[in-house]
């Protein structure tokens, strides 16, 4: 395989806090229940030990994004989430306009630290809604209410949140079509800047895939997700990613660095990260110690996991992450983020142009709406 210059791309950070009041039955995450009392003061000073064994792998880039993923990372106080970014800045250092997302809760607990989550530099929220239904919100085993919900979002604009999220699912336990367009609506007239937007699955080492709720039809399924895209795109709500959403322009950033196929590093139990090294020509991934007893164990290396992406996988590493966004991502990246010949590809890549999958553009990869429809048959072909 032809290889060209690796270059740098963006840089991100990922801030694991693993902690929630309660696990949900459909949770897949490194996530645990709380209990009584949290090692707050200990996971922090952990955090930042881990940050400074990262901090070279910054070669000189500045941060783009903070996304405190979980768990939930509100459980926390602002003066640690604070210590965290202040410790980010000093060690690698911020683009100008950084983005910093916090996932929140709608519990009333959550509500009440916004305006200081938003003082210590968090720009923007992720409220985990799930639905406006107290009757699913019950068989999702999520702690908060459908008032509570929409009031958290009233709380995040008093605290001087203009950017922030609602996560939202649909195909639940039990779950009509209307009952999930009613969801959507009831996001949608709240105004979020974003709404991911997604599909109930069941995943392994769940409560539900030990015990199968029923879920709706295929058919009611696809009447979901058809009619949802249509209420979305009517309201002014672009898709963007296969299940993120936004208005004015407010992608996510973190997200799309991501699927961009940009440099992160992950810090906290579990966390993950892919960091290119171009003098060596090589990228990386790397995953954290996983139990947060083990992860606060640590004195010194919290690193699990040190795997290259090899030459093979890449094409496809590659593709999966850049054919998720609808706009794809600059053709020159394939090449600058990858370190291979476009050429390796070009065979199957014009195939798929020719089968109306893929959009025949010089300057982008990018798939047509129907390769977008049928994503895994387009990254099939070029596995």
């Amino acid at each position: 395989m032809e290889h060209t210059p690796l270059f740098l791309p963006p840089l991100a950070l990922y801030v694991h806090i693993p902690w929630c009041v309660r696990k949900c039955p459909y949770c897949d995450f490194n996530s645990h229940a709380a209990g009584e009392s949290l090692p707050e003061e200990a996971y922090v000073q952990a955090l930042i030990r881990d940050l400074d064994s990262e901090q070279p792998y910054a070669q000189g880039r500045r941060l783009t994004s903070i996304f405190f993923g979980g768990g939930t990372p509100s459980l926390f106080s602002a003066e640690s989430i604070g210590r965290i970014i202040q410790a980010a800045r000093r060690r690698i250092g911020f683009d100008g306009d950084i983005e910093i997302t916090l996932e929140a809760n709608p519990g009333t607990f959550e509500q009440e630290k916004f305006s200081a989550f938003h003082s210590v530099g968090v720009n923007r929220l992720s409220i985990g809604v799930q639905s406006f239904n107290d009757l699913h919100l019950q068989r999702l085993g999520r702690i908060h209410s459908a008032e509570q919900a929409i009031n958290a979002v009233g709380m995040a604009r008093q605290a001087g949140f203009e950017n922030f999220n609602l996560d939202l699912m649909h195909g639940l336990p039990g779950q009509t079509e209307s009952e999930a367009l009613n969801d959507l609506q009831q996001a949608i007239e709240l105004q979020p800047t974003h709404i991911s937007w997604y599909q109930l699955t069941i995943e392994q080492n769940t409560e539900f895939y030990r015990h199968p709720p029923t879920l709706p039809e295929e058919d009611i399924l696809e009447n979901i997700y058809e009619k949802g895209l249509e209420k979305l795109q009517s309201s002014n709500y672009f898709q963007y990613e296969i299940s993120a959403f936004c208005r004015d322009n407010k992608k996510s950033a973190h997200n799309v660095n991501y699927w961009a196929f940009g440099d992160y590093i992950g810090i906290g139990a579990g966390g993950h990260g892919k960091i290119t090294l171009p003098d060596e020509q090589r990228i990386i991934r790397l995953s954290k110690t996983r139990h947060p007893s083990d992860y606060l164990g640590r004195e010194n290396s919290f690193i699990a996991k040190c795997n290259n992406i090899s030459t093979d996988e890449l094409p496809l590493e590659f593709m999966m992450n850049a054919l998720r966004l609808t706009d794809g991502v600059e053709r020159e990246f394939y090449p600058d983020r990858t370190g291979t010949a476009f050429s390796h590809i070009e065979q199957k890549y014009h195939e798929l142009i020719a089968m109306g999958l893929i959009e025949n553009n010089p300057e982008k990869i990018c798939t047509t709406k129907k390769g977008h429809r049928f994503l895994n048959s387009v990254l099939e072909k070029l596995s």
